[in-house]
C-alpha cells in the first residue's frame, strides 16, 4: 500500500468498515475479462476466519463463473464524501472514504445453514425479527466467500 498513513490494519476496524458498507463488489475470473458484480451481503467469523456471504438465484452466469473458478477479489466502501477545495484551484479538492479490499474463495453454503445466513444478511441491513419463507429459502442460493487476505484504507476529513 502506497499510503501507509491511510492503512487500516486492525481486524475490528476492518469489520466496522464492513458493517457500514452497503454493497459488496465481487470480481470473478470469467476467461478473457473479469466478471464484476455488486451484491447485498453479510459477514461473520467462522473458525477464526472472516466469511462474507451473499445470496443469488439458483442459476445463471454467476453460478457458472463461480463453478469454473471459485477464487474472487472483492471490495466494499463507505463513508464517502467530497472534501471541498482548500484554495482557488480545483486540484485541492479531496475525497474522504473508507474501504476494504481482499481475496478469497467462494463456496456454496450448506442447505442447513442457508436460513441462518439469510437472516444475518437481512440483519446487516437492519431487518430483524422477520421470518423467512421455507419456499423462498429453498429457492435461494447462498454463497460464502472465505477471506484469505483483506486490507483496509481510510481518509478522514
Amino acid at each position: 500500500m502506497r499510503r501507509k498513513d491511510r492503512e487500516v490494519t486492525g481486524q475490528a476496524e476492518i469489520e466496522e468498515i464492513l458493517q457500514r458498507a452497503q454493497v459488496l463488489r465481487i470480481a470473478l475470473n470469467d476467461g478473457e475479462y473479469p466478471y464484476l458484480l455488486p451484491v447485498n451481503f453479510g459477514f461473520r467469523r467462522e473458525d477464526g476466519k472472516l466469511v462474507l456471504f451473499f445470496h443469488s438465484g439458483m442459476e445463471g452466469r454467476k453460478h457458472q463463473v463461480i463453478a469454473a473458478d471459485p477464487r474472487a477479489a472483492f471490495e466494499v466502501d463507505g463513508a464517502c464524501r467530497l472534501l471541498p477545495p482548500t484554495g482557488e484551484e480545483g486540484c485541492t479538492t479531496g475525497f474522504a472514504y473508507e474501504s476494504a479490499i481482499g481475496q478469497g474463495v467462494i463456496t456454496l453454503a450448506e442447505e442447513g445453514e442457508k436460513e441462518e445466513l439469510l437472516t444475518a444478511l437481512l440483519a446487516h441491513y437492519g431487518v430483524v425479527g422477520k421470518g423467512l419463507s421455507p419456499t423462498a429459502v429453498a429457492q435461494t442460493a447462498v454463497y460464502k466467500l472465505t477471506v484469505e487476505h483483506i486490507t483496509g484504507k481510510r481518509r478522514e476529513a
